[in-house]
């Protein structure tokens, strides 16, 4: 009762501090890329051609211009999800910060229950390698095939980018996981194929990459994004070992099975 009482009082605290650093970073970083990609995601079509009058104006009546009777390309318009009072950007902050208390707290439990599994030593350092490797598999090698995206951006279907996620997310872990402890060769091998797997058959993409957001924008987006998730596993990776040095013991320090006298 009390290594589950430790394991997650680990978990809450690691997933409390480093979903609070990664909200106070992406305030300053994401968030107005996000903004400013909104103000491009609602597009509205061209009025209608207006038909020619029949009759004269009245006489005194303002001429109707060349631009609305011969409106070509489409309008933007400031996207609905922008905020434009206060009470709304504070719940936007609020919701934000929300969600990444949640995220944060489940994947620290997830590297918790990893870290007990494998059933070696760890403090803060040994911590942080495995935040990296969580950020590794997370963040970093799905986004070799789906890269953080603004809104605006063309995208394939939600649910075939969550599933490819999905499966390139758990290949890179499987990976990751038997490089660093399996020793069979075979079993090495099986894991790399399963990791460059998502990869080999292809992320899904829209039949047309065009998009409204900027390239430049859409660049700057996925170098903060990456930035404050390697950030976010770092801190979560380096408090979840140091709350956890005590909960694992090493396999030299556990005592050995006695066989007893007789006993087959």
């Amino acid at each position: 009762m009390d290594l589950i009482r430790r394991l997650f009082t680990a978990a809450l605290v690691a997933g409390v501090l480093s979903g609070t650093a990664a909200s106070v970073v992406q305030q300053a970083t994401t968030v107005p890329l996000i903004l400013e990609a909104e103000k491009y995601e609602v597009v509205t079509p061209p009025p209608a051609t207006a038909a020619a009058p029949t009759t004269a104006a009245p006489a005194g009546a303002p001429a109707a211009s060349h631009a609305e009777g011969h409106q070509h390309g489409p309008v933007r318009e400031v996207g609905e999800g922008v905020p434009v009072t206060l009470d709304e950007a504070m719940q936007r902050i609020g919701l934000t910060i929300a969600a990444n208390l949640i995220a944060g707290v489940a994947y620290a439990l997830l590297l918790a229950a990893a870290i007990l599994l494998a059933g070696r030593p760890v403090d803060a350092r040994r911590g942080l390698v495995w935040g990296m490797g969580g950020f590794v598999a997370v963040s970093l090698a799905p986004s070799f095939g789906l890269a953080p995206e603004l809104p605006g951006m063309a995208g394939a279907e939600l649910e075939l980018r969550q599933l490819w996620w999905l499966s390139a997310a758990a290949g890179a872990g499987v990976g990751i996981a038997a490089l660093a402890f399996a020793r069979n060769r075979l079993v090495i091998a099986v894991a790399i194929l399963a990791a460059a797997l998502p990869h080999l058959i292809g992320a899904p993409h829209p039949e047309s990459a065009e998009g409204a957001v900027p390239p430049e924008l859409a660049a700057r987006f996925v170098t903060a994004s990456l930035g404050s998730a390697a950030l976010f596993w770092a801190i979560l990776g380096s408090v979840c070992g140091w709350l956890m040095s005590g909960v694992v013991e090493p396999a030299e320090s556990r005592p050995a099975l006695r066989v007893q006298p007789g006993a087959r």
